[in-house]
C-alpha cells in the first residue's frame, strides 16, 4: 500500500472514530438528561480525551461514551489562556460593520473615532449604570439598539423614545437622569426598528442587557465600569 493509500486509510479510521463519538456522546447525555432537548454541536476538546458541547452560547465537556459531564472552564496552563472563554467569544463574535446602525439611537463624544453597540433595555438599571460610564469615555460613536424585553411598560418606553422628535434626547435624559420621555402623539410613527432589533437580538444571542459589541465582534455581557470600558476600546483591532 503506497504512503498516500495509507494516510488516507487512517484519516477515514480517525473521521469514522470521530463520528462514532459524536453519535454516542449525544445518544447518551439525551437520554440522562431530560431536560436536555436540542445539543447544536459535539466536537473534540483542545484537551485530549475531552468533548465539548455546545448548547446555544453555553460550553459544557464530556468524555467520549458521555456518560460524565463538566461545568467550568478549560485552561490551557503554558499559555495561560482561558480556552472555554475564547471559544464562547469565537461563537459569539458580531459582525460589527452589518449590524443596521438605522435602527440604533446614535450620540457621539469628540471624535467619535472608536464604535461599540449596545444592546439596552429602557427599564435596565445595569443599562442606565452603563449609560453614565459612558460620558465618562472620549472620542467614542456609540449605537443603541433599544430592545424593551425586560416587560412592564419596556415598550412603551421603546416606543416613545424612538418616537420621540429627538430619540438621542429622550434617551439620555430617560436614562441618565430619570425624565421619562414624552409620549408620542405621532400615529405615523414608524417603530418597525425596535421589532428589528428585537430580532436581531435573538439572532446574535443577546439573553440580557446591557450587551456590549464592539468593532472587532467581541462582545461584553453587563455593565462595564469607565475603566474597564476604556481598557477593552484600547485593546480592540477593528
Amino acid at each position: 500500500m503506497s504512503l498516500l493509500k495509507s494516510l488516507t486509510a487512517v484519516l477515514a479510521l480517525s473521521c469514522a472514530a470521530v463520528h462514532a463519538g459524536e453519535t454516542e456522546i449525544r445518544k447518551s447525555l439525551l437520554e440522562h438528561l431530560p431536560g436536555l432537548t436540542q445539543i447544536d454541536e459535539v466536537r473534540p476538546a483542545p484537551m485530549p480525551g475531552l468533548w465539548e458541547i455546545r448548547i446555544g452560547t453555553e460550553i459544557r465537556y464530556t468524555d467520549a461514551m458521555g456518560n460524565f459531564l463538566i461545568e467550568g472552564d478549560l485552561f490551557d496552563l503554558h499559555g495561560m489562556r482561558n480556552l472555554t472563554e475564547e471559544r464562547i467569544n469565537k461563537i459569539t463574535a458580531v459582525d460589527f460593520n452589518t449590524l443596521p446602525f438605522k435602527d440604533a439611537v446614535v450620540w457621539k463624544t469628540g471624535n467619535g473615532k472608536r464604535r461599540l453597540a449596545v444592546f439596552a433595555d429602557p427599564n435596565c438599571g445595569y443599562c442606565k449604570r452603563f449609560e453614565r460610564a459612558l460620558q465618562q469615555v472620549k472620542d467614542v460613536t456609540v449605537y443603541t439598539f433599544v430592545i424593551p424585553i425586560l416587560g412592564g411598560d419596556s415598550p412603551q418606553k421603546a416606543h416613545a423614545i424612538w418616537c420621540a422628535k429627538d430619540p438621542v434626547s429622550a434617551w439620555r435624559n430617560w436614562m441618565l437622569d430619570g425624565t421619562a420621555p414624552p409620549h408620542s402623539t405621532a400615529g405615523g410613527c414608524d417603530d418597525a426598528a425596535i421589532e428589528r432589533n428585537l430580532a436581531l437580538s435573538r439572532k446574535n444571542h443577546v439573553n440580557g442587557t446591557p450587551s456590549i459589541v464592539f468593532e472587532d465582534g467581541t462582545r461584553a455581557p453587563g455593565a462595564l465600569t469607565a475603566e474597564q470600558l476604556e481598557h477593552r476600546l484600547q485593546s480592540v483591532k477593528s
